[in-house]
């Protein structure tokens, strides 16, 4: 039996496919902002204060794993629902949360495992979706795009150990947005250049100090039409640390458009 916690996005739909396609054990903790999962009779509609519960749940269905999948936002304090254990461990997610999004689910990550509950890689049913390295569109980068590129990634590797941002648009070798609260698409949208069309790039690569088990990069098929709408050229992620959905519809959307697909 495996329990797994989703959030939002369409990662976890993809996980669960999967383990009921492999006819696996398996019990949801739904965090998801719509509780998307609540149709599952397996699903358990939970709030992340809720530490007592959540623990309850994964003991008594003898779920000694759990894996993590899709994101769950940082949430309100004030107006979490708590339980004893979850006011108990509050104080504790509530100091990580200073530090961002990555330092609360370590915080979570090693509550689990103080109570033996394991926490596996998200990709441990879907290794597929995460590509190796190469150039997956019929256009590769250009000396420019390369300058670009080069630029992201030591920008995002020059941010503080548990910034939020997984993301970061380049153009003309200038930072234009990087990834804030507000997600991809937003940094996307503030990115729209009519006078650059078709330069510039988006990348997106782990957050320092991140557990690569879990919030991992994910790009889609509406990551690849918003960068295009943006005017952007291509995409990069870091090879084997991101989760990569819609893969042949992205391909062909990249090969129509003049954009590229890289993997670094």
């Amino acid at each position: 039996m495996i329990g797994l916690i989703f959030g939002d996005t369409d990662f976890p739909k993809e996980i669960l496919k999967t383990v009921k396609k492999r006819k696996i054990k398996y019990l949801i903790i739904d965090l998801s902002k719509s509780k998307k999962f609540k149709k599952d009779r397996k699903s358990y509609s939970v709030s992340i204060g809720q530490f007592g519960k959540i623990i309850n749940i994964l003991k008594e269905n003898n779920c000694k794993k759990v894996l993590f999948a899709g994101k769950v936002n940082k949430p309100n304090f004030s107006k979490l629902k708590l339980d004893f254990k979850g006011i108990y461990y509050i104080p504790r997610i509530i100091k990580a949360s200073k530090l961002g999004d990555a330092a609360i689910l370590k915080e979570i990550i090693k509550i689990l495992g103080q109570n033996k509950i394991k926490t596996e890689n998200s990709l441990k049913f879907n290794p597929e979706l995460s590509l190796k390295k190469g150039n997956y569109s019929k256009f590769k980068p250009n000396k420019q795009d390369q300058l670009d590129i080069k630029k992201a990634i030591k920008t995002l590797n020059s941010l503080r150990e548990y910034n939020f941002s997984q993301g970061v648009v380049v153009r003309n070798k200038k930072v234009v947005s990087i990834e804030g609260k507000g997600g991809t698409k937003k940094m996307l949208e503030k990115s729209k250049s009519k006078k650059f069309r078709n330069h510039g790039v988006l990348v997106k690569y782990p957050k320092k100090k991140q557990d690569l088990r879990v919030d991992l990069p994910t790009i889609g098929f509406k990551t690849i039409k918003q960068t295009n709408t943006a005017g952007l050229k291509g995409v990069v992620v870091k090879s084997k640390q991101h989760v990569f959905l819609d893969k042949s519809k992205c391909i062909n959307f990249a090969n129509k458009n003049r954009m590229f697909i890289t993997i670094k």
